[in-house]
């Protein structure tokens, strides 16, 4: 009997409490199902009653104190805090918990940020990998108690929402710069488009746009590049890139040029092309070199503060 582990374990409502004595995680399972009336054989997650701590290994599991107490979770079941009342509300809690899964999924807001508490004080640099929603859910926690989930002092937890809040700012900021650029970009392309096309007779429609249906090349493109200096400079980046697909062979078609002459206008739009698509390359190197400063400065502002509540 030495090798057996007394424990206990209890399904997710904790309504249902039961002492057992396993050798093996595995026989916990088993057992545990038996006693609390699962369907034999039935998928069941196992976790630690009083943090949510998920429990895998036999290892770990033989590691834990005796009369450790453990939750059975069904696959549509999760772990969330308990309710600690006094005998004269109990019955609140019991019928409470009586819900069908989804219910308790969808109203489990303050296990939530509690989760996400749980993941920061084990590991601050999963700061980074949290989306803006995870962010904002632990900025709205209440402060008393993130402190005390956290094991922070009250002060050191509102400098963690603060840090947390400083990062969703920043994001903000970069994703409305990014579409500010990406707006400039296309009105820049718009502009050199309105520029170039012609005055059209007022009989022909506005919206028409007449394509060449022997080349594929809108009319307006072939203009230009018959009849303009530096036609690399006035076309849009989609019909650069058009031309520069095409190739010799049918540029000289489309053209009716000599390869020489068409040679000089292929090298003119492809160097024009690189120049634009570099141009494009280090904006974005720009921006995501400072979004990695800023998170990086935002993790050592948590590292900070943590190290301080030690």
């Amino acid at each position: 009997m030495t090798d057996r582990k007394p424990c206990k374990v209890c399904n997710f409502t904790r309504q249902k409490s039961y002492g057992l004595v396993v050798p093996s995680l595995d026989d916990l399972k088993i057992k545990g199902c038996e006693f609390l009336g699962f369907s034999p054989g039935e998928p069941v997650t196992v976790v630690l009653e009083d943090d949510g701590t998920i429990v895998q290994d036999q290892a770990y599991f033989l590691c834990l104190p005796p009369n450790t107490k453990f939750m059975l979770l069904h696959e549509n079941e999760t772990w969330s805090p308990g309710c600690r009342m006094d005998g004269g509300t109990a019955w609140m809690a019991r019928d409470s918990m009586v819900l069908e899964a989804d219910t308790v999924d969808s109203s489990s807001a303050a296990a939530r940020w509690w989760h996400l508490a749980q993941q920061l004080k084990q590991d601050l640099a999963s700061i980074i990998l949290m989306s803006e929603a995870d962010l904002q859910t632990l900025v709205d926690a209440p402060c008393p108690e993130l402190a005390s989930a956290m094991g922070f002092e009250e002060k050191k937890a509102e400098d963690l929402q603060e840090t947390l809040q400083g990062v969703l700012d920043r994001r903000e900021e970069e994703r409305q710069s990014k579409e500010l650029l990406q707006l400039y970009l296309k009105a820049a392309v718009k502009g050199d488009q309105q520029q170039e096309v012609p005055s059209q007779p007022s009989q022909e429609g506005a919206g028409d746009v007449e394509v060449d249906s022997a080349s594929g090349f809108m009319s307006r493109t072939l203009m230009v590049l018959k009849g303009k200096t530096s036609p690399e400079t006035r076309l849009s980046t989609e019909e650069l890139q058009m031309v520069v697909t095409r190739g010799m062979e049918a540029m000289e078609k489309v053209l009716g040029w000599d390869r020489r002459r068409t040679s000089v206008l292929l090298q003119a739009c492809e160097a024009e092309l690189t120049g634009r698509l570099q141009q494009v390359q280090a904006v974005q190197s720009i921006r995501s070199n400072t979004q990695l400063g800023r998170e990086q400065r935002a993790e050592e502002g948590v590292e900070t503060s943590a190290q301080g509540s030690n």
